[in-house]
């Protein structure tokens, strides 16, 4: 087996320098070529970043142990959630890295702005912690498949669950970013849906400040008994300090995170996160397939470190790819990334992180939903023990209608 990694961390373009050209000719032909593209030093950092490397690098060990005659290299490079950036390094890897597969993404305007890039040069792209709903909507490709959540699943769980159960007078803290507004969105027409309203929101600008007390301040003013966050990573979790501050979570009123992630609760313990409301479509301690998954890949994790949704996406994602590639061959596989996406849609997907499933024509990876509150310390058994699970939504209920989309993919 020959797995070979670059690491290219607060890369920007100098990274690009990094990348391995010393294969020969031959070796280019036979070797997959992963391109992680993520958050590796920003507020998205410990959502996607390292853990997100670690579990790709999982799902090819996994393939190679048993497939020794296909190799893989794996590439990383961080976007700092720059488009620019995130874009050019794309472009590049295309261009002169020989990569095939673009991974993870991890933020929304990047995946928007890079499908034009993807199909032009025939590549295929794994989508998992970019959450825009678009990308299997009015932007979905042929060239990507969207793994493990977005905007409309989140929202579809949280809004549609939270108002059943009283907190209808809603208020929004969002980032001012392609995910954010798509979360929003999402989130207040559910609520209507369900019977509730939205009584205001404010929107800064992603990465701009750590100092959330004047938006919470206007949230908890405005009357609204639940305070919904589209933000995530450190953000979120500056949120949640700071309403723990000035008393919110014990006056009543319900916090929800629109995207929410169990490294983010474990980032911010259970005294700060207690009685958050989230959705996840993968929890570590879920079931004996979702155990058996994180016992293999933990000891590449550093220490009270587990995977969340969109990390266990990268693995599930990335090893139906390789599945696809053996079935297609490799080189046929390199010459057309949509062929690999195609057969990707045929098969049936089946991994310990999520279970049997399937990928619909819009490149939508459909599965459960689960809507979590997190526990009182009092209530955790040890560490990593952070979730009751609330509710489930299954597979076929959790993501959004094809025909509601408008992905041009969709037949009518």
């Amino acid at each position: 087996m020959t797995f070979d990694r670059r690491t290219v961390l607060r890369a920007g373009l100098a990274g690009l320098a990094m990348m391995p050209a010393s294969l020969s000719r031959a070796q280019a032909a036979s070797t997959i070529r992963i391109g992680v593209i993520t958050d590796m030093s920003g507020v998205y950092r410990d959502v996607s970043g390292p853990t997100t490397v670690a579990c790709v690098q999982q799902a090819a060990d996994e393939f190679t142990a048993q497939n020794p005659d296909i190799k893989i290299e794996i590439l990383t490079a961080d976007h700092q959630n720059k488009p620019d950036v995130g874009l050019t390094i794309i472009r590049q890897w295309f261009d002169r890295g020989g990569v095939d597969l673009i991974e993870n993404v991890g933020n929304s305007s990047i995946a928007l702005g890079s499908r034009g890039i993807i199909e032009e040069k025939k590549k295929a792209a794994l989508i998992t912690t970019a959450g825009s709903s678009d990308l299997t909507g009015k932007s979905c490709s042929p060239n990507w498949v969207h793994w493990s959540w977005d905007s409309w699943c989140l929202a579809h769980s949280t809004a549609t669950s939270l108002v059943r159960v009283g907190g209808d007078k809603w208020f929004f803290i969002t980032a001012d970013y392609a995910f954010g507004h798509a979360a929003e969105a999402d989130a207040s027409r559910f609520v209507k849906a369900a019977g509730g309203k939205v009584l205001g929101a404010v929107r800064y600008p992603l990465g701009s400040t750590a100092d959330f007390s004047s938006y919470l301040l206007q949230a908890q003013s405005s009357g609204a008994n639940v305070i919904a966050f589209a933000n995530s990573g450190s953000e979120l979790i500056a949120c949640l300090k700071q309403a723990q501050e000035f008393g919110i979570e014990g006056s009543g009123v319900r916090l929800a995170a629109m995207v929410g992630y169990v490294t983010d609760v474990l980032g911010m313990g259970l005294p700060v996160a207690k009685g958050l409301s989230l959705t996840e479509t993968f929890y570590w301690d879920l079931n004996e397939r979702t155990k058996s998954f994180t016992k293999r890949v933990k000891p590449r994790l550093p220490t009270n470190i587990l995977p969340n949704m969109s990390q266990a996406g990268d693995y599930a994602g990335v090893l139906h790819y390789l599945k696809a590639v053996k079935e297609l061959g490799v080189a046929q596989a390199k010459a057309d990334g949509r062929a690999v996406v195609e057969l990707m849609k045929r098969m049936p997907t089946d991994d310990d992180a999520f279970g049997a499933g399937r990928i619909r024509a819009d490149g939508r990876k459909i599965h459960p939903a689960y809507l979590f509150e997190v526990k009182r310390p009092e209530e955790s058994r040890g560490p990593g023990d952070v979730y009751k699970l609330v509710s489930t939504m299954p597979a076929e209920d959790a993501f959004r209608p094809e025909a509601d989309g408008a992905c041009p993919l969709v037949r009518s």
